[in-house]
């Protein structure tokens, strides 16, 4: 057995509420900067011999402290583990939903089981279940890795793992900012799911949004 732990990046310095998807310059903020180095503690006693993640800026500068207890091992940069593709990118979301609102956006609220207003949950599944089994591979028995992703790409390669609809309600992912969800790999398969917050004492309150 290997165990991939898949972490979701730490709080951006987003305060328009832009969702920002895969546009370049969106960084952590100070308190996600705080999330990513308590969270990277989680690893501190871990085998791990392989580390990725995705291109964007903010799950590179979430790795930086798990990399940090690693340092003879290269990060690779993966773009299966990125970002979710978004027909939304740059408008503001925010906790009215003002791109939902907005007339010329409802064409792409017409199917949310694939869903039509971005990359299919499928196609998702399938490059994060890739990447996921590649760092298994990498590993080999008994090892562990670190993927650093985002929320929905883990949120359904959890669904996919647990054998679930990959449609949902995006307010119950359970994916919150620095948290690590692992999958137990045996033989090429993913066989068991576990979920942690090492940092859920950092998140802050009010609304969740999924960025």
């Amino acid at each position: 057995m290997s165990i991939v732990h898949v972490m979701r990046h730490g709080q951006v310095d987003n305060p328009q509420g832009v969702l920002y998807e895969r546009l370049p310059d969106f960084h952590l903020s100070e308190l996600g900067r705080q999330m990513a180095v308590q969270s990277s503690a989680f690893f501190a006693e871990l085998p791990i011999t392989h580390l990725r993640c995705s291109p964007l800026e903010r799950t590179r500068e979430t790795m930086k402290p798990v990399a940090a207890l690693f340092p003879k091992l290269e990060v690779v940069i993966d773009p299966q583990v990125i970002e979710a593709g978004n027909k939304f990118v740059g408008q503001i979301m925010g906790s009215t939903g003002q791109a939902a609102k907005n007339p010329k956006n409802w064409p792409m609220l017409l199917n949310p089981f694939r869903p039509s207003w971005g990359e299919a949950y499928a196609a998702i599944a399938d490059r994060m279940t890739t990447a996921i089994l590649e760092a298994a591979e990498v590993v080999g028995e008994n090892g562990q890795a670190v993927i650093v992703s985002h929320q929905l790409p883990i949120w359904v390669a959890r669904q996919r793992a647990e054998g679930k609809k990959l449609w949902h309600d995006p307010r119950k992912r359970q994916c919150t900012l620095a948290s690590i969800t692992s999958f137990y790999i045996t033989d090429g398969q993913i066989t068991k799911v576990e979920y942690a917050e090492p940092s859920a004492d950092l998140l802050p309150q009010g609304p969740k949004f999924g960025f």
